[in-house]
């Protein structure tokens, strides 16, 4: 299993400080101590879960050019119109995946073309499923040119404990389809604004997996 490249620091710092507070406590307490016990089933559980998080599972991306794919592991909260003001002007469907902590964090473009627009915005830490932090939390707005001319507008949006939106596109990019654009620190949400007349393939409640299910085709 490969580990993200988001990750490999925070785990070496992470096993140091658990193997130095190991050796301090092992210094001063029996091995059968109730303390050293429970810390060391603390420390275990601690780091299993921070090299479950950061896992980056290898993928085939296959799909048809007109397909708009899920950017990230989780489960669609949202299937709505909105209007949206942000480089795309007018009315949009909106379609929102929500991460949790256990999901894969890997973000993915949902179709292949060229960065026409990016931009991070400061923001607050709402809870993923609020209604306002699609426009009120941490984010980034990417917006990607179809080869048919369509332009897709997706954002990576901070949660309450997503502290760290990391986006590795900029203007004027080429992305391929399901390639890796981005990751987020720990568990938020993914917007995809489609154009009204695109044909959603998923439901609300639907698990999707990023680069592998199909949100929609244009």
């Amino acid at each position: 299993m490969r580990i993200h490249r988001e990750g490999r620091t925070l785990l070496l710092v992470t096993l140091v400080i658990f193997l130095a507070a190991h050796f301090i406590i092992n210094k001063y307490y029996t091995t059968n101590n109730i303390k050293y016990v429970l810390f060391t089933i603390f420390s275990v559980l601690v780091y299993t879960f921070l090299v479950y998080f950061f896992r980056d599972p290898h993928r085939v991306i296959s799909a048809h050019t007109n397909d708009v794919l899920a950017p990230a592991d989780g489960k669609v909260v949202i299937i709505k119109e909105v209007d949206v003001d942000e480089y795309i002007q007018g009315r949009r469907i909106q379609v929102s995946i929500y991460m949790s902590p256990l999901n894969v964090h890997v973000n993915r473009s949902p179709i292949a073309g060229i960065v026409k627009y990016f931009k991070h915005h400061p923001g607050k830490y709402l809870v993923a499923w609020h209604p306002k932090s699609s426009t009120k939390n941490e984010r980034t707005t990417v917006v990607v040119e179809h080869q048919k001319g369509v332009q897709v507008l997706f954002r990576q949006i901070a949660g309450f404990l997503a502290r760290r939106i990391r986006c590795y596109c900029q203007e004027g990019d080429h992305l391929k389809h399901g390639s890796e654009f981005g990751f987020i620190k720990f568990g938020s949400r993914m917007d995809v604004f489609l154009p009204i007349d695109t044909k959603i393939k998923v439901k609300l409640g639907d698990k999707v997996q990023g680069g592998i299910s199909t949100l929609a085709e244009l």
